[in-house]
């Protein structure tokens, strides 16, 4: 059990707790930093008129901060003063995905439920992190509480997870919505493959050098993938009118969407396959600015 939390850290901390006080002043810190983060993102998400997107993350650091509170509020009661930053002697493990960060940034399809899907695995990741800890310590004071924290923050992915499913709820009932635009009919994957591939193609044209020779091959690579399973999901027809960047966002997310839900082994296999072939492609495709 505790391999499988170890695994969703990045790296292993750099150390071990030897007091509460040296506890208090990270756990603090690291509450602190989550905070500052979805507030930086909020204040993004309204500079970008995304205002939705904007409470979401002015929430979530509000909830931050109540669990600042929280801490400052314990430490008090086991040490008798607040958290000492001067006693954080190393750098936690990174529980905040600077990835998902600068996804959430510049991607045209972030929603609600995936911004979400961040906050749940940024706070599976604190959870990880305090079961570490309480693993290795060898102070039984700084065991107890880490499993205390360990325990706290479970609770918070368990509300998070709530939160997101009614996230997820909300935007199934607005696509059912009615509207004066009938929708259009949603077409397999594999068509979008398609329709990549030429996009993919003209943009290779007026291309030389290996930039061109990437444009190509990721031209082939999707005219495979449209034939190699990528009739298992169904996507918006809307999406063949734009540009390569958002049909390949959209691709990448449907394949690990439907991949999270599927239960037979080798369509797993295929989806995650899919899946690793569509977030290396978006990649690049950013990478051109």
């Amino acid at each position: 059990m505790l391999l499988s939390r170890t695994l969703l850290l990045k790296s292993e901390p750099a150390g071990n707790l030897h007091s509460l006080n040296e506890m208090f002043a990270l756990a603090n810190a690291m509450e602190q930093e989550a905070a500052d983060r979805y507030i930086e993102l909020a204040e993004e998400m309204q500079r970008q008129g995304r205002g939705e997107l904007a409470q979401v993350f002015t929430e979530l650091a509000a909830a931050e901060r109540e669990h600042v509170d929280s801490v400052v509020t314990w430490s008090h009661a086991r040490t008798g003063h607040a958290p000492d930053a001067s006693l954080v002697r190393w750098q936690a493990p990174e529980t905040f995905d600077a990835d998902a960060v600068a996804e959430i940034e510049r991607s045209r399809l972030m929603t609600p439920y995936r911004a979400l899907s961040m906050a749940v695995r940024n706070e599976e990741r604190a959870f990880a992190f305090w079961s570490y800890l309480a693993a290795y310590s060898d102070s039984a004071d700084v065991r107890t509480a880490s499993e205390a924290m360990a325990r706290e923050e479970l609770g918070h992915v368990a509300t998070l997870r709530k939160e997101r499913r009614r996230a997820y709820h909300r935007e199934i009932d607005a696509r059912r919505a009615p509207s004066m635009v009938a929708p259009s009919e949603p077409v397999a994957a594999g068509q979008l493959e398609h329709r990549l591939a030429e996009l993919l193609g003209e943009m290779a044209t007026p291309r030389r050098g290996p930039q061109a020779d990437r444009m190509r091959e990721l031209a082939q690579e999707a005219a495979a993938m449209a034939t190699g399973g990528a009739d298992l999901i169904r996507l918006p027809a809307a999406l063949a009118q734009a540009d390569a960047a958002v049909i390949a966002e959209a691709l990448a997310d449907g394949y690990l969407d439907q991949a999270e839900r599927a239960t037979e082994p080798g369509q797993l296999d295929l989806l995650q396959r899919l899946a690793a072939q569509a977030i290396a492609r978006l990649a690049w495709l950013r990478s051109l600015g």
